[in-house]
């Protein structure tokens, strides 16, 4: 059943998606990607849907996917789609929220300690590597396109997006505004 495979697939989302949105990228693409609820295509677009709307983007895709993946097998109706919302927004926050109140209380307690510092000092570079991932896993053919016109104006976009938010300061949500406007005029 549909509703068993989303419930799974978010709690190894939420219980292992270490880093944030972009570090779990991977892990909900493979989840979901991999599945066949959706095509890499709508992966793409929700990630870009999802950075756009408030809140994380784990939790925004979970709402999403929990959606459609009902609808795309087979159950009819709108209402599939907000309890399969329902249970994907639940099951992915769960493991957190129960890890987060179980082990603040801990790590508070003992912070001082050597083996806990130790333990945040590889998590680091690990969370650094999982949002790298998601970069190169963000840069295909569904976002940069195939052919050679696409792909050449999509890594300009892209550059001097990073060069305006980066090194001329400009204020994340310009950048989007502009980006918007000329990837209107270019495509």
């Amino acid at each position: 059943m549909i509703f068993l495979r989303l419930i799974w697939s978010y709690l190894l989302i939420g219980l292992f998606g270490f880093g944030g949105g972009y570090a779990m990228l991977a892990l909900i693409e493979n989840q979901i990607v991999g599945h066949g609820w959706i095509s890499e295509k709508m992966f793409t677009d929700i990630v870009a849907i999802s950075q756009m709307t408030p809140g994380p983007i784990g939790i925004n895709s979970a709402t999403y996917i929990g959606y459609v993946a009902p609808q795309a097998n087979g159950f009819d109706g709108w209402y599939w789609g907000i309890i399969g919302s329902v249970i994907c927004t639940l099951v992915v926050v769960l493991p957190s929220a129960i890890l987060v109140t179980y082990t603040s209380h801990l790590i508070h307690r003992h912070k001082d300690s050597i083996y806990i510092k130790g333990m945040f000092a590889g998590l680091r570079p690990v969370v650094v590597g999982l949002i790298a991932s998601a970069a190169l896993l963000l840069m295909n053919g569904a976002n940069f396109g195939t052919d050679t016109y696409s792909i050449t104006w999509s890594i300009v976009l892209c550059v001097a997006s990073f060069a305006a938010v980066y090194f001329a300061k400009l204020h994340p949500i310009k950048v989007i505004c502009l980006a918007a406007i000329a990837g209107y005029i270019i495509f």
